[in-house]
């Protein structure tokens, strides 16, 4: 079993820890974290709690990989267990140490960290040794049929399958055989090693699974070392039983593979002769619900297609649901994690509203984000009685939510760029932005009145004007008369021209997931589908918008409201002489409570 030295946890010291908790009844706590606390009121894994996050390291994690890493760390930090990061590197033909970097860096940003890093390819010579034993043991065999002669020979889930004709091949044989299987000389496909079980058995995972397939591929932490590699089923249990792990997490397709895990780990344990009883020190698996977002892909397979045909930038575009892409988009990490906190954990697969991730990142952004003003398709207003070449330092707030976060100065004078869409020279009654003849306030300083408007030969409004009450500034002794419509505004002569980059969403359809096998059904290939199914207007940038110098110095990534228009970030593309910026999420709540 493990060597680590995973903090046991007792019954008395759990219950002083959970009376500690806002949940401190079990009907507070999701079925997961119930099982958890019963294993450890019972002392099973001799009151052991540890958990893993085992990612394969072939693409950059996505927000579902999110709601795993919320409760295999979450739980374990709650419970005083520890949480090991385990990258799942049994297939080198698609793993990279980018990835690896890459999901490290995510798991940090979520606010997590583990105990200790390992590699399933730490395991590779023990697995090795393992499936040994079960040659010897008559457990196992090499078989020399095709992939397409072993699936119709595995029968249906109707049908027994059939024994192939290696099954009973002598013990001598197969460890030749398998030895061959890594030599290097052994052509991928013509070789695998499979476990003797029962041909007949209702879960079909159970008739004579392949645990090791041929692939002549250096591998990027053991080099040459190997060229048989163990098949997922044959790693994953294995390798928690090693660790120590206690749970162990997956999504609800894996409820089928929980018998053959099982059986694999009881096998192991006899293999190592480790003393005490199985069902008191097995790692438990528990299985529950992926993470479904409508209007949303999030097979790493099929992210993987959107890089490489150029359809978005890279992993990190904003229009990706991967963690780097809405970390760089603007969401906060706090926000990511309360939204899986108000999904919860179940046993029923649902595709849930974008639009209420949408609400968990604009309420944490509404406490975080600095307020600043910005115009995104300006329209110069011209205040014809303010006097020429004057400048007034007006005081704005940075964040009305956070008083400590204090204030910075913007500079108001005669000529201001204002959005275009705050005039009409016609308006409707409730229009209550600028139109001639009415008054608006413009935020945090005077109160105007339209007075007029000029065009262009063809009849577009280049420049409108008003009039300012002098007496009418904000925080002045009598200037808190009334009126229908405040405007954000930005100083001409003080202010700083900016790219703005508006997104929406990558796919027309509700469920691209479904739609997508659909039309591969039909025929089409999966970079046919995608095409068919993306919204060509998912990126707008605009070039003539302008924001306040304010922000020139901020750095990547910072949280920040553009007044009346929405939240924003600071894109990792920015720099001080071109300033970008990323809109995270509009001000309206449009999610159905």
């Amino acid at each position: 079993m493990s060597d680590n030295n995973t903090p046991k946890v007792t019954a008395s010291s759990l219950q002083g820890r959970a009376s500690e908790e806002p949940e401190s009844s079990s009907r507070g706590l999701s079925f997961i974290e119930q099982k958890v606390v019963n294993d450890l009121a019972d002392g099973k894994n001799g009151g052991r709690f540890q958990t893993r996050f085992p990612p394969e390291p072939n693409g950059y994690l996505h927000i579902g990989h999110a709601k795993a890493i919320a409760i295999d760390f979450g739980l374990a930090k709650k419970y005083g267990g520890v949480c090991n990061l385990r990258f799942d590197d049994t297939n080198p033909q698609k793993e990279d140490t980018e990835y690896m970097d890459a999901i490290e860096e995510d798991i940090r940003w979520l606010g997590f960290e583990w105990g200790n890093i390992y590699y399933a390819s730490d395991y590779f010579q023990q697995l090795w040794d393992f499936a040994v034993w079960l040659i010897k043991q008559g457990r196992a065999y090499v078989d020399e049929q095709s992939a397409e002669e072993i699936a119709k020979q595995k029968g249906t889930t109707t049908s027994p399958g059939t024994n192939s004709p290696f099954r009973d091949r002598p013990v001598e044989e197969n460890l030749r055989l398998f030895e061959y299987m890594n030599s290097g000389q052994c052509q991928p496909g013509t070789l695998v090693l499979r476990a003797k079980i029962d041909m007949a058995h209702p879960n079909m995972l159970f008739r004579d699974p392949l645990i090791y397939r041929v692939l002549n591929i250096p591998h990027i932490r053991t080099g040459n070392k190997w060229n048989a590699y163990p098949m997922y089923d044959f790693t994953h249990g294995q390798s928690d039983y090693l660790e120590g792990v206690t749970h162990s997490w997956c999504t609800l397709e894996f409820v089928e593979h929980r018998p053959l895990y099982d059986l694999f780990v009881t096998w192991m344990k006899e293999w190592r002769g480790d003393e005490g009883d199985i069902e008191d020190f097995r790692p438990r698996q528990t299985e529950f619900n992926k993470l479904n977002l409508n209007y949303t892909l999030m097979s790493k397979r099929n992210l993987l297609a959107l890089v490489k045909n150029g359809f978005v930038s890279g992993w990190d575009d904003p229009r990706m649901p991967t963690i780097c892409a809405f970390r760089r988009r603007g969401y906060s990490p706090e926000s990511i994690v309360n939204f899986i906190q108000k999904i919860g954990y179940t046993t029923y697969d649902a595709l849930n509203d974008f639009a209420l991730l949408e609400s968990a990142v604009r309420e944490d952004l509404n406490i975080r984000a600095t307020r600043v003003a910005a115009v995104v398709n300006p329209v110069k207003l011209v205040i014809t009685n303010y006097p020429e070449g004057q400048v007034e330092e007006l005081e704005a707030v940075n964040n009305p939510e956070r008083p400590e976060d204090g204030t910075h100065t913007i500079e108001f004078s005669r000529e201001l760029w204002i959005e275009r869409d705050d005039f009409m020279e016609d308006a409707p009654k409730k229009f209550f932005r600028m139109s001639p003849g009415k008054e608006v306030r413009l935020k945090n300083a005077y109160i105007v009145m339209c007075t007029g408007c000029t065009k262009d030969a063809d009849g577009n409004i280049t420049e409108i004007q008003c009039t300012y009450d002098p007496e009418s500034r904000s925080g002045m002794p009598g200037a808190d008369r009334k009126v229908k419509g405040t405007l954000h505004w930005l100083s001409v002569n003080h202010c700083l021209k900016a790219e703005v980059r508006m997104y929406e969403r990558l796919w027309q359809v509700e469920n691209p997931r479904d739609e997508l096998a659909r039309l591969q059904n039909e025929g089409l290939s999966p970079i046919e589908a995608m095409q068919q199914m993306m919204n060509p207007d998912s990126l707008h940038i605009l070039n003539d918008c302008y924001i306040e110098k304010f922000v020139q110095d901020m750095p990547a990534l910072t949280y920040l409201q553009f007044q009346r228009i929405g939240y924003f970030n600071i894109d990792t593309d920015s720099t001080p002489d071109h300033l970008v910026f990323n809109k995270t999420v509009g001000l309206k709540d449009n999610f159905k409570k």
